[in-house]
């Protein structure tokens, strides 16, 4: 059965060039988002190609629900998308790991660039709540300053969120919850 789903990696960017496409694709779990859109909403019409995150796009192709090719129309395999992905984004595999977890429970999980984080944590999506959770993963072997965690508590708290560090252990991941303060 052939992909439903067609990207095309521009850069370090991933398009669905494709209008409905892209927007089936964030009606029907909060996949990316049309370009030069802030804050999509359910039932908005794009009139826009998408862009999804490496995250989403290596999702998706796990599923076999989507074919990615490259700037020549190549198609590219798993392997070499997640390489691709690797060479251009910092601890990918980590990061994919969360992910892929955090897809898997039912969480819609988006980019926490805004927050200073890697991931925001939606229990229903975007534009129906705000996101309940801020995730930092730290590396197997990483440290985390202590005011570093500080600020990312106090940011936390300022944005009501609950910052959550994820981090393997015995290769095994685990979550370290931070909840905020309510006087």
């Amino acid at each position: 059965m052939a992909p439903e789903f067609q990207a095309q990696t521009v850069g370090t960017r991933i398009i669905v060039w494709d209008i409905d496409q892209g927007m089936e694709l964030y009606s029907s779990g909060f996949y990316g988002k049309p370009i030069g859109v802030r804050k999509p909403q359910l039932g908005d019409e794009f009139r826009d190609p998408s862009e999804i995150s490496p995250f989403e796009a290596m999702y998706l192709l796990d599923q076999k629900k989507i074919n990615i090719v490259d700037e020549q129309n190549k198609s590219l395999t798993k392997t070499k998308f997640r390489e691709r992905c690797s060479t251009n984004f910092q601890n990918f595999d980590s990061k994919m790991q969360v992910y892929k977890y955090l897809r898997d429970l039912g969480y819609v999980v988006r980019p926490g660039l805004k927050f200073g984080v890697d991931f925001a944590v939606y229990t229903k999506g975007p534009g129906l709540e705000h996101s309940p959770y801020m995730i930092q993963i730290i590396e197997k072997n990483g440290k985390i300053d202590p005011i570093e965690l500080v600020r990312a508590g106090r940011l936390a708290t300022t944005v009501r969120k609950n910052f959550v560090i994820a981090t393997t252990i015995k290769n095994k991941l685990h979550f370290f919850t931070f909840g905020r303060f309510k006087p």
